[in-house]
């Protein structure tokens, strides 16, 4: 018999009414592990090192490609030379998963009756990752996601990276919403750092990455089991502030 899923407590949200999301993508609405995975192996082997998996990249995911690269070559390498060979391994590994960019991702259960049902509630969308922006709406689009976000930034987009506010706080400025009306929706503890740091409400989703560590050390307004769950509870949210303002 299947196991229901984990019971979390109901998010706490303090502030204004809720008017955006921000919502990060790898780990977040697409399982994409795998790709990384597959893009950084063939840059492993035109490098001769030893292949990675699954389970080690997951524990790299989440802080840019840059990140990712350092981290796989550091184990295989010494430091002098995995210095020395990052922009050759950074440039064969985005040629590598411009190959296969979507080819082995699955999308999480609820994302797109999550972001319908925040497109219902009159919620702006806002996509929000540190993966190369090409890549990031490429998968949009196979997944017909790309029509729900009226932004789109990736790591390469701007100055800084999440866990920095910047990408948040210009994700908030597009879409002429004040930061505090906004909630930052992610799988990691660089989501709720940004969100947080930009002055945002946050939720976590469980089933992502997070850098491979327990979802339960993020600190964010609560943890939430799909994106329809994160959509049920900001609207009982603005009903609550609604009912409370006519009171």
């Amino acid at each position: 018999m299947a196991q229901a899923a984990p019971a979390f407590a109901p998010p706490r949200f303090t502030g204004p009414r809720l008017q955006a999301a921000i919502i990060d993508l790898d780990g977040t609405m697409i399982d994409t592990a795998d790709d990384f995975t597959a893009g950084l192996n063939g840059m492993l082997a035109q490098l001769d090192a030893a292949e990675t998996s699954r389970e080690e990249v997951i524990g790299y995911v989440g802080k840019g490609s840059e990140h990712l690269i350092r981290s796989v070559l550091a184990p295989r390498f010494s430091a002098a030379e995995a210095q020395g060979r990052f922009e050759e391994a950074l440039a064969l590994y985005q040629a590598e998963y411009a190959k296969i960019n979507g080819q082995s991702t699955r999308l999480y259960p609820d994302v797109e009756t999550g972001l319908a049902a925040m497109r219902d509630a009159g919620l702006k969308l806002a996509c929000v990752t540190n993966k190369p922006r090409r890549f990031a709406v490429e998968l949009l689009e196979q997944y017909a996601l790309i029509g729900y976000f009226a932004v789109v930034l990736g790591g390469d987009s701007l100055p800084r990276k999440k866990p920095d506010p910047l990408p948040m706080l210009t994700a908030c400025e597009t879409l002429g919403v004040a930061p505090q009306a906004a909630v930052a929706i992610g799988d990691s503890e660089n989501d709720a750092l940004a969100g947080r740091a930009a002055g945002m409400a946050t939720l976590t989703v469980p089933y992502g990455y997070n850098h491979g560590q327990a979802i339960q050390t993020i600190k964010s307004d609560g943890i939430v089991a799909s994106l329809f769950e994160a959509a049920n509870a900001v609207s009982a949210y603005n009903a609550a502030l609604n009912a409370a303002s006519q009171s």
